[in-house]
Protein backbone atom coordinates (compact mmCIF):
# COMPACT_ATOMS: atom_id res chain seq x y z
CA UNK A 1 0.00 0.00 0.00
CA UNK A 2 2.53 2.20 0.71
CA UNK A 3 4.51 1.50 -1.85
CA UNK A 4 1.82 2.36 -4.30
CA UNK A 5 0.90 5.52 -2.74
CA UNK A 6 4.59 6.79 -3.17
CA UNK A 7 4.48 5.60 -7.11
CA UNK A 8 0.86 7.88 -7.11
CA UNK A 9 2.84 10.75 -5.52
CA UNK A 10 6.02 10.45 -7.82
CA UNK A 11 2.84 10.53 -11.09
CA UNK A 12 1.38 13.54 -9.35
CA UNK A 13 4.63 15.05 -9.34
CA UNK A 14 4.82 15.49 -13.00
CA UNK A 15 2.07 17.61 -13.44
CA UNK A 16 3.16 20.76 -12.79
CA UNK A 17 1.05 23.28 -15.23
CA UNK A 18 -2.43 24.46 -15.00
CA UNK A 19 -3.43 23.40 -18.36
CA UNK A 20 -2.27 19.68 -16.96
CA UNK A 21 -4.35 20.13 -14.01
CA UNK A 22 -7.06 21.06 -16.09
CA UNK A 23 -6.55 17.81 -18.21
CA UNK A 24 -6.75 16.09 -15.01
CA UNK A 25 -10.29 17.11 -14.13
CA UNK A 26 -11.55 15.76 -17.28
CA UNK A 27 -11.83 12.35 -15.38
CA UNK A 28 -13.42 13.52 -12.29
CA UNK A 29 -16.52 11.73 -11.38
CA UNK A 30 -19.19 13.43 -8.76
CA UNK A 31 -20.83 10.62 -7.77
CA UNK A 32 -17.41 9.08 -6.74
CA UNK A 33 -16.79 12.33 -4.94
CA UNK A 34 -19.56 12.63 -3.03
CA UNK A 35 -19.36 9.37 -1.76
CA UNK A 36 -15.86 9.72 -0.56
CA UNK A 37 -16.34 12.66 1.23
CA UNK A 38 -19.90 13.15 2.04
CA UNK A 39 -21.09 9.82 3.70
CA UNK A 40 -20.40 8.47 6.87
CA UNK A 41 -17.53 8.43 8.45
CA UNK A 42 -16.77 11.65 7.21
CA UNK A 43 -20.32 12.97 7.48
CA UNK A 44 -21.82 11.39 10.85
CA UNK A 45 -24.02 13.93 12.09
CA UNK A 46 -23.71 11.56 15.50
CA UNK A 47 -20.45 11.77 16.01
CA UNK A 48 -17.70 14.33 16.27
CA UNK A 49 -17.00 14.10 12.00
CA UNK A 50 -15.24 16.45 9.77
CA UNK A 51 -18.67 17.65 8.48
CA UNK A 52 -20.94 18.79 11.34
CA UNK A 53 -17.44 20.80 11.74
CA UNK A 54 -17.93 22.52 8.87
CA UNK A 55 -21.39 23.25 8.73
CA UNK A 56 -20.80 24.51 12.16
CA UNK A 57 -17.97 27.15 11.33
CA UNK A 58 -19.46 28.58 8.47
CA UNK A 59 -22.97 28.77 10.36
CA UNK A 60 -21.28 31.17 12.93
CA UNK A 61 -19.01 33.20 9.96
CA UNK A 62 -21.67 34.42 7.56
CA UNK A 63 -23.11 37.69 8.10
CA UNK A 64 -25.72 39.28 6.08
CA UNK A 65 -25.58 41.11 2.37
CA UNK A 66 -26.79 40.62 -0.39
CA UNK A 67 -24.82 38.60 -2.65
CA UNK A 68 -22.90 35.30 -1.85
CA UNK A 69 -21.00 33.67 -4.39
CA UNK A 70 -19.29 30.02 -4.12
CA UNK A 71 -15.97 29.56 -6.25
CA UNK A 72 -15.42 25.95 -6.86
CA UNK A 73 -18.91 24.74 -6.02
CA UNK A 74 -18.09 21.08 -7.29
CA UNK A 75 -21.32 18.92 -6.76
CA UNK A 76 -21.67 19.79 -3.20
CA UNK A 77 -23.88 22.06 -1.14
CA UNK A 78 -23.64 22.23 2.48
CA UNK A 79 -21.09 25.36 1.97
CA UNK A 80 -24.43 27.82 0.97
CA UNK A 81 -26.87 26.17 3.31
CA UNK A 82 -26.42 29.11 6.13
CA UNK A 83 -25.37 31.44 3.67
CA UNK A 84 -28.94 31.24 1.49
CA UNK A 85 -30.62 32.45 4.66
CA UNK A 86 -28.16 35.51 5.37
CA UNK A 87 -27.76 36.64 1.64
CA UNK A 88 -30.77 37.79 -0.71
CA UNK A 89 -28.78 35.99 -4.08
CA UNK A 90 -26.48 32.99 -4.15
CA UNK A 91 -24.32 32.26 -7.14
CA UNK A 92 -22.74 28.79 -7.74
CA UNK A 93 -19.78 28.38 -9.55
CA UNK A 94 -17.50 25.29 -10.80
CA UNK A 95 -15.02 24.59 -13.58
CA UNK A 96 -16.27 21.51 -14.88
CA UNK A 97 -20.04 21.41 -16.60
CA UNK A 98 -20.76 17.86 -14.93
CA UNK A 99 -20.49 19.73 -11.73
CA UNK A 100 -22.50 22.33 -12.84
CA UNK A 101 -25.03 19.69 -14.13
CA UNK A 102 -25.41 18.03 -10.66
CA UNK A 103 -26.03 21.22 -9.30
CA UNK A 104 -28.66 22.27 -11.41
CA UNK A 105 -30.56 18.60 -11.28
CA UNK A 106 -30.64 19.23 -7.54
CA UNK A 107 -31.90 22.96 -7.85
CA UNK A 108 -34.44 22.12 -11.07
CA UNK A 109 -35.70 18.59 -10.13
CA UNK A 110 -34.89 18.04 -6.73
CA UNK A 111 -32.25 15.35 -8.23
CA UNK A 112 -28.66 14.17 -6.37
CA UNK A 113 -25.82 11.77 -6.31
CA UNK A 114 -26.41 11.59 -2.50
CA UNK A 115 -29.19 13.00 -0.35
CA UNK A 116 -28.38 15.97 1.35
CA UNK A 117 -31.62 15.58 3.89
CA UNK A 118 -29.16 15.31 6.64
CA UNK A 119 -27.43 18.23 5.67
CA UNK A 120 -30.49 20.27 5.76
CA UNK A 121 -31.82 18.87 8.98
CA UNK A 122 -28.47 19.94 10.82
CA UNK A 123 -28.63 23.10 9.70
CA UNK A 124 -31.78 23.95 10.00
CA UNK A 125 -31.53 22.69 13.87
CA UNK A 126 -29.07 25.66 14.10
CA UNK A 127 -30.85 27.81 12.59
CA UNK A 128 -33.81 27.17 10.88
CA UNK A 129 -33.28 27.02 7.14
CA UNK A 130 -34.98 24.67 4.49
CA UNK A 131 -34.30 23.57 0.42
CA UNK A 132 -36.86 25.42 -0.33
CA UNK A 133 -35.16 28.78 0.77
CA UNK A 134 -31.80 27.68 -1.24
CA UNK A 135 -33.42 27.15 -4.19
CA UNK A 136 -35.17 30.44 -4.32
CA UNK A 137 -32.06 32.26 -4.08
CA UNK A 138 -29.87 30.32 -6.16
CA UNK A 139 -29.61 32.87 -9.14
CA UNK A 140 -26.52 31.09 -11.33
CA UNK A 141 -24.42 28.27 -12.31
CA UNK A 142 -21.84 29.55 -13.41
CA UNK A 143 -18.42 28.02 -14.96
CA UNK A 144 -15.53 29.88 -13.08
CA UNK A 145 -11.84 29.40 -13.77
CA UNK A 146 -9.75 30.81 -10.88
CA UNK A 147 -6.42 31.01 -13.20
CA UNK A 148 -8.53 33.65 -14.71
CA UNK A 149 -7.47 37.07 -13.74
CA UNK A 150 -11.35 37.92 -13.33
CA UNK A 151 -12.74 34.20 -12.85
CA UNK A 152 -15.97 34.81 -13.57
CA UNK A 153 -17.82 36.95 -15.89
CA UNK A 154 -18.37 40.07 -15.18
CA UNK A 155 -22.31 40.61 -16.19
CA UNK A 156 -22.85 38.31 -13.08
CA UNK A 157 -21.84 40.72 -10.41
CA UNK A 158 -22.27 44.79 -9.89
CA UNK A 159 -19.09 45.91 -10.51
CA UNK A 160 -18.21 46.96 -6.52
CA UNK A 161 -18.31 43.02 -6.30
CA UNK A 162 -19.99 40.37 -4.14
CA UNK A 163 -20.44 40.99 -0.54
CA UNK A 164 -19.02 37.62 0.90
CA UNK A 165 -17.23 34.65 -1.15
CA UNK A 166 -17.05 30.45 0.02
CA UNK A 167 -14.58 28.72 -1.31
CA UNK A 168 -14.40 24.86 0.05
CA UNK A 169 -11.56 22.63 -1.11
CA UNK A 170 -11.10 24.32 -4.13
CA UNK A 171 -7.37 26.46 -4.55
CA UNK A 172 -4.82 24.08 -3.44
CA UNK A 173 -6.72 21.41 -5.48
CA UNK A 174 -6.59 23.21 -8.48
CA UNK A 175 -2.79 25.01 -8.39
CA UNK A 176 0.07 23.02 -9.56
CA UNK A 177 2.21 24.88 -6.31
CA UNK A 178 2.42 27.42 -3.59
CA UNK A 179 2.50 30.03 -6.49
CA UNK A 180 -0.75 29.56 -8.38
CA UNK A 181 -2.50 28.87 -5.33
CA UNK A 182 -1.82 32.70 -4.30
CA UNK A 183 -2.27 33.72 -7.66
CA UNK A 184 -5.46 31.66 -7.62
CA UNK A 185 -6.51 33.44 -3.95
CA UNK A 186 -5.65 36.97 -5.90
CA UNK A 187 -7.72 36.20 -8.62
CA UNK A 188 -10.91 35.40 -6.91
CA UNK A 189 -10.19 38.57 -4.58
CA UNK A 190 -11.19 40.39 -8.09
CA UNK A 191 -15.30 39.58 -7.25
CA UNK A 192 -15.31 40.57 -4.03
CA UNK A 193 -15.67 44.09 -2.40
CA UNK A 194 -13.93 46.40 -0.30
CA UNK A 195 -14.57 45.77 3.11
CA UNK A 196 -16.37 42.36 2.37
CA UNK A 197 -15.86 38.54 3.44
CA UNK A 198 -14.24 35.67 2.25
CA UNK A 199 -14.71 32.08 3.97
CA UNK A 200 -12.13 29.89 2.87
CA UNK A 201 -11.96 26.12 3.69
CA UNK A 202 -8.96 24.15 2.22
CA UNK A 203 -6.80 21.08 2.70
CA UNK A 204 -3.07 20.80 5.19
CA UNK A 205 -0.26 18.61 4.58
CA UNK A 206 -2.62 17.17 1.64
CA UNK A 207 -0.70 16.20 -1.35
CA UNK A 208 -3.52 14.18 -3.02
CA UNK A 209 -6.92 13.21 -3.57
CA UNK A 210 -9.14 10.61 -5.35
CA UNK A 211 -11.51 12.48 -7.77
CA UNK A 212 -12.73 8.92 -9.22
CA UNK A 213 -11.55 5.45 -8.94
CA UNK A 214 -7.78 5.15 -9.65
CA UNK A 215 -7.85 9.28 -10.28
CA UNK A 216 -5.40 10.79 -8.22
CA UNK A 217 -5.69 14.57 -8.36
CA UNK A 218 -2.51 16.76 -6.78
CA UNK A 219 -2.93 18.82 -4.10
CA UNK A 220 -0.62 21.66 -3.05
CA UNK A 221 0.76 20.30 0.48
CA UNK A 222 -0.41 24.15 2.73
CA UNK A 223 0.17 24.29 6.14
CA UNK A 224 -1.64 26.81 8.78
CA UNK A 225 1.73 29.43 8.01
CA UNK A 226 1.37 30.10 4.01
CA UNK A 227 -2.56 30.26 4.79
CA UNK A 228 -2.00 33.11 7.29
CA UNK A 229 0.59 34.59 4.69
CA UNK A 230 -1.33 33.56 1.84
CA UNK A 231 -4.29 35.93 2.94
CA UNK A 232 -2.09 38.26 3.81
CA UNK A 233 -0.34 38.78 0.78
CA UNK A 234 -3.61 38.85 -0.92
CA UNK A 235 -5.14 42.06 1.08
CA UNK A 236 -6.73 40.30 3.97
CA UNK A 237 -7.19 40.66 7.22
CA UNK A 238 -7.56 37.55 8.80
CA UNK A 239 -10.62 37.07 11.66
CA UNK A 240 -10.60 33.78 12.81
CA UNK A 241 -8.80 30.65 12.10
CA UNK A 242 -9.80 26.88 13.11
CA UNK A 243 -8.77 23.62 12.78
CA UNK A 244 -9.67 20.66 12.64
CA UNK A 245 -7.15 17.74 13.04
CA UNK A 246 -8.38 14.21 11.15
CA UNK A 247 -8.64 11.38 13.61
CA UNK A 248 -8.04 7.81 12.52
CA UNK A 249 -11.68 6.84 11.54
CA UNK A 250 -11.78 9.94 8.87
CA UNK A 251 -9.02 8.81 7.28
CA UNK A 252 -9.73 6.63 4.78
CA UNK A 253 -7.71 6.26 2.10
CA UNK A 254 -9.18 8.71 -0.35
CA UNK A 255 -6.68 11.34 0.46
CA UNK A 256 -3.68 11.72 2.62
CA UNK A 257 -5.21 15.15 4.19
CA UNK A 258 -3.76 15.42 7.93
CA UNK A 259 -6.15 18.37 9.05
CA UNK A 260 -9.00 20.94 7.48
CA UNK A 261 -9.29 24.91 7.96
CA UNK A 262 -11.72 27.05 8.19
CA UNK A 263 -10.43 30.69 7.29
CA UNK A 264 -12.53 34.11 7.69
CA UNK A 265 -10.69 37.21 6.97
CA UNK A 266 -11.88 40.22 5.67
CA UNK A 267 -10.83 41.75 2.35
CA UNK A 268 -8.86 45.56 2.79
Amino acid sequence: MERDREIHRMKLEKLKTVASMKACYQGFDPVAYLHYNYTPPRADFEGRSIVPWKLSCLHKAFTEGDILVDVGSGPTLYQVMSGCERFDRVILSDFLEVNRKVLQSWLQEGKSSIDWTAYFKYVCELEGQKATRLRSVVSDVLPVDVHQSFPLSPEFLPPSGADCLVSSFCLESVSHDLLSFNHALGHISSLLKKGGYLLLIGALGESFYMGAPGLYIPVVPLDESQVCASLKASGYELLQLCIYHLPPDMKVGVDDVTAVFFAKAKKS
